[in-house]
């Protein structure tokens, strides 16, 4: 963590409520609580599975496409940089960054759009926000006197809080999680930093996969554009796939800065000497520039309309809404077939939260194996 914080950053004090966890724990003299939280996550069975996770492409495609693991490294990296450069709490940042993705289905986005439609039949939603948090005080068992990780509130806080508002007149159950404030900047910079990971990241499995041409994105990406011209200044006649990479490190840098900079000013316009400060402002602080905000969207853009949604992609989410609606169906009128120690949580949870729960801790390998079974189960 930075040797020197500024006064609006989380400070690990003793008697700071952010600090508090829901059970005893035995204090660490040479680790702070947030460092402890990281531990935790980064232990946990749940964290684990991100690496058989689907983050734009399956990892069945190649091993070089990012993970759900590898991507959540990226943002820590960007995340950490940025707490860092703002005089941040910097365990807290990346402790979040670490756990921000834990609550992601199978199949990526697919899989998290197919379970929320199942859900939906039963008058629930799926949200990974929401499940991730269930995930860390539920679903995690590692210890004799509770279930869960017994993470701080101030992480418990940033899961819930860092990409987007609730209220508590829909969710009253998370009353606890100060709805009615912001988060720290310490939480508002993950979701920034995730997009800058992914808005990078899926340039580059997109030209690895052979889908996007980089002449076509240098048309298209004013951003990417921009910083490849500049590399091709300084390296002319090195091959394209090369300045096309540092092309993406150079727009990720790009990004980065700006995000950096952008709310250095608004902290400043703000005139912010405290926390309370930053919770009490009515908007989020941390965010791009009015120039850089426009590219991301263009790009953003750009991704959906040449990546995500091109038919080879698309024939993938059809897969995964076939096997993750196929298998909800499947213990929904069967529930017996559930493994056993699903059983208890059915009558406080009901059974489509739970049998949303069990496939959504799944990963794709698993996933597969389990509707290669039902199938064959069935054709009996």
């Amino acid at each position: 963590m930075s040797t020197k914080l500024h006064r609006y950053a989380v400070v690990e004090r003793p008697d700071d409520p952010l600090m508090e966890r829901v059970y005893p724990a035995p204090v660490r003299s040479l680790r702070t609580p947030f460092q402890r939280d990281r531990e935790r996550i980064v232990q946990s069975r749940a964290f684990r599975r991100l690496a058989g996770k689907t983050q734009v492409f399956t990892s069945r495609a190649s091993d070089h496409f990012r993970s759900r693991l590898t991507h959540t490294m990226e943002v820590v990296q960007i995340a950490r940089l940025c707490a860092s450069a703002l005089g941040l709490n910097e365990d807290l940042t990346e402790t979040l960054a670490l756990v921000h993705d834990i609550g992601h289905p199978p199949f990526g986005h697919a899989g998290e759009r197919a379970l929320d439609r199942c859900l939906r039949d039963h008058g629930r939603r799926f949200d990974h926000n929401l499940h991730a948090l269930r995930i860390v005080e539920h679903f995690e068992q590692r210890y004799a006197a509770h279930r869960g990780l017994n993470l701080t509130l101030g992480v418990r806080e940033g899961i819930i809080k860092h990409s987007r508002d609730y209220s508590v007149s829909e969710y009253p159950e998370l009353a606890e999680y100060m709805l009615d404030q912001m988060p720290p900047l310490e939480a508002q910079l993950i979701d920034l930093a995730d997009e800058i990971a992914y808005l990078t990241a899926d340039l580059d499995d997109g030209v690895e996969s052979g889908l996007l041409a980089i002449g076509h994105i240098r048309e298209n990406v004013e951003i990417l554009a921009r910083c490849y011209d500049a590399v091709e200044r300084q390296h002319a006649g090195v091959e394209e796939k090369y300045l096309f990479n540092e092309a993406l490190q150079l727009m990720q840098n790009t990004l980065t800065d700006d995000l950096i900079a952008t709310t250095l000013r608004n902290v400043e316009a703000l005139g912010a000497e405290s926390l309370e400060d930053i919770r009490r402002c009515p908007q989020r602080l941390a965010v791009f520039s009015p120039q850089a905000e426009a590219e991301r969207l263009q790009e953003k853009r750009y991704l959906y309309d040449t990546l995500y949604t091109c038919e080879a992609l698309e024939n993938e989410h059809d897969k995964a809404e076939e096997v993750v609606t196929a298998l909800f169906n499947f213990w929904i009128n069967d529930p017996e077939e559930l493994p056993q120690g699903h059983f208890e949580d059915i009558e406080e949870e009901g059974l489509a939260r739970v049998v949303a729960d069990y496939i959504a801790g799944m990963t794709d390998s698993f996933i597969l194996l389990q509707y290669a079974l039902i199938k064959r189960a069935v054709r009996r």
